[in-house]
C-alpha cells in the first residue's frame, strides 16, 4: 500500500472534518430543495400538492433506511467510494430532474435516487469519521456534524427561495447539483479512506493505538445489521425510543422542514420571507442542540426528552391560531428552532445506556430509521390533507398532539438494565 503524506499531522483529521462538513451541509440542502419547489412545481405543471409531498416523503424514508446500510458499506468497500458515488447520485438524479415532464419523473429522481445518497452522507457518515479519525474530541466533532442539518439549512433555504421566487424550480435543482458537484474533487483530493493511509494515527491517539474493528466488517454485514435490529425489537426499551424518534421526525423536517414555507404561502407570505423564518430556526437549533448536549451530561435524558417534547407540541398547536404576524412567527421560530433536533443527544445516550456501546450505535442507526419513517409520513400526510382541506390547520394541530403523546412515552424508558443480553451483545 502506498502511503501518501499530508501536512498537519495528526490535525489533519480537522481537514478530513471540514470537507465532510460540506458534504453533510450540501446533502441537507437537498433534502430541504422540495419545500421550496412545492409551489413552483405546483404551477408550472399543474401536479397535486400530495404528489408532490408523496415524492419529497420518498426521499426523506430512503434518506433514513439507507442510513445504517451506508454504515456497513463504508466498512465494506470503503468510505471514500461509497461517498464518491452517494455523491455522483445525488448531483446526477437532481441534473436529470430538470428534463422531467411527468410525476413519476419526479419521484425517481427527487424521491428515489436522491433518498438514497443522501443517505450515505447523514449522520452516520460523522459517525464513521469520528470513530475513524478521532480518539479525543469526539463530542465536539459530533456536535459540528450534528450541526450542519441547521447550517445547511441557514444557508441554502433563503437563497433557493430566491431562486424559486425569480426563476422557478429549475434554478432550485441546478444550484443543488452543481453545489454536490463540486464536493467530488473535494473529497477525491483530500479525504483519505482512515489515517493509516496518510502514515497517522486518529487524533489525539498514542503510538500503538489500535482503532476498534466494526462487526459490519466481519462476516455478513447485511446479516449482522438485520441481526441487530430483530435483537432489538424484542425490547420495550427500542420502541419507546422508535416512537419517540418517529414523532420528532414527524414534527421536524416531515412537516414543518417540508410544508412550513407552503403554509406561510396560503397566509400571504412570500417565500424568501417564509425560507428566513426557517432559516431563523436554522440559527437557534445550533443554540439549543449545544445546549441540549450539555444538560444531557447533567440531567436525566428522560425528563429532558419529555420537556423538549411537549414544548414542541404546544408550539406546533400555537401556529395556527398564531394570526401570522411577524411577532407571533418570530416567537415561533425561537421557541422551536430551539427544540429542532435537541432531542438527539438525550436519545443517544439513552440508547447506548439500553443497548451497550457495541450494539448501540447500529440500534440508533435504526432509531434514526424511524425519525426519517415519521418524517416521510408527515411530508406525505401534510400534502394530503391540505389537498382535502385546503390548509395546513389540521395537520399541525394532529402533529402537536403527537408531541405531548412522545412527551409521555418519554417518561417510560426504562435503561436501568441492559435491553439486550450481553451474549447477544457479544455475537
Amino acid at each position: 500500500m502506498i502511503v501518501q503524506s499530508r501536512p498537519f499531522g495528526q490535525r489533519y483529521a480537522f481537514v478530513v472534518v471540514a470537507v465532510i462538513f460540506l458534504a453533510l451541509l450540501a446533502a441537507a440542502g437537498l433534502r430541504s430543495a422540495p419545500s421550496v419547489m412545492m409551489v413552483p412545481l405546483e404551477e408550472s405543471f399543474g401536479w397535486r400538492r400530495d404528489v408532490i409531498s408523496l415524492a419529497a416523503a420518498i426521499g426523506i424514508f430512503l434518506y433514513g433506511l439507507a442510513g445504517p446500510f451506508a454504515a456497513a458499506l463504508m466498512e465494506r468497500i470503503g468510505l471514500r467510494r461509497t461517498l464518491l458515488a452517494a455523491l455522483a447520485l445525488m448531483s446526477g438524479s437532481t441534473l436529470a430532474s430538470l428534463a422531467m415532464t411527468a410525476p413519476w419523473q419526479l419521484i425517481a429522481t427527487w424521491g428515489v435516487l436522491s433518498g438514497i445518497g443522501s443517505g450515505a452522507v447523514a449522520t452516520v457518515l460523522g459517525a464513521t469519521i469520528v470513530n475513524r479519525w478521532f480518539k479525543t474530541n469526539r463530542g465536539l466533532v459530533m456536535g459540528l456534524m450534528s450541526a450542519s442539518s441547521a447550517t445547511g439549512m441557514l444557508i441554502f433555504l433563503p437563497v433557493m427561495a430566491s431562486l424559486a421566487q425569480s426563476g422557478g424550480w429549475r434554478p432550485v435543482a441546478m444550484a443543488v447539483a452543481v453545489a454536490i458537484a463540486l464536493l467530488i474533487p473535494l473529497v477525491w483530493l483530500l479525504v483519505p479512506e482512515r489515517p493509516a493511509s496518510i502514515g497517522q494515527l486518529r487524533y489525539g491517539a498514542e503510538p500503538g493505538d489500535v482503532p476498534p474493528s466494526s462487526p459490519a466488517s466481519q462476516g455478513n454485514f447485511i446479516a449482522h445489521t438485520l441481526g441487530t435490529l430483530r435483537r432489538a425489537a424484542g425490547t420495550r426499551t427500542f420502541w419507546y425510543l422508535f416512537a419517540t424518534f418517529f414523532v420528532c421526525g414527524f414534527t421536524t423536517n416531515g412537516l414543518v422542514g417540508t410544508h412550513l414555507i407552503a403554509f406561510c404561502g396560503d397566509m400571504g407570505i412570500p417565500e424568501v420571507q417564509a425560507a428566513g423564518l426557517l432559516a431563523m430556526m436554522g440559527v437557534f437549533d445550533l443554540i439549543g442542540t449545544t445546549l441540549s448536549g450539555w444538560l444531557t451530561d447533567r440531567f436525566d435524558p428522560r425528563k429532558l426528552l419529555g420537556f423538549y417534547y411537549a414544548v414542541r407540541g404546544l408550539s406546533l398547536m400555537y401556529l395556527p391560531y398564531s394570526g401570522f404576524s411577524a411577532t407571533s412567527l418570530t416567537i415561533f421560530a425561537v421557541l422551536y428552532g430551539l427544540d429542532w433536533i435537541a432531542t438527539v443527544p438525550p436519545t443517544l445516550r439513552l440508547t447506548n445506556e439500553a443497548f451497550g456501546d457495541r450494539s448501540g450505535p447500529i440500534v440508533f442507526g435504526w432509531i434514526v430509521a424511524g425519525h426519517q419513517v415519521g418524517a416521510a409520513a408527515a411530508a406525505f400526510f401534510g400534502g394530503v390533507l391540505r389537498q382535502m382541506q385546503g390548509d395546513y390547520a389540521t395537520a399541525f394541530l394532529i402533529a402537536g398532539m403527537t408531541g405531548i403523546i412522545a412527551a409521555c412515552i418519554s417518561l417510560l424508558i426504562d435503561t436501568s438494565r441492559p435491553a439486550l443480553e450481553p451474549e447477544a451483545q457479544a455475537a
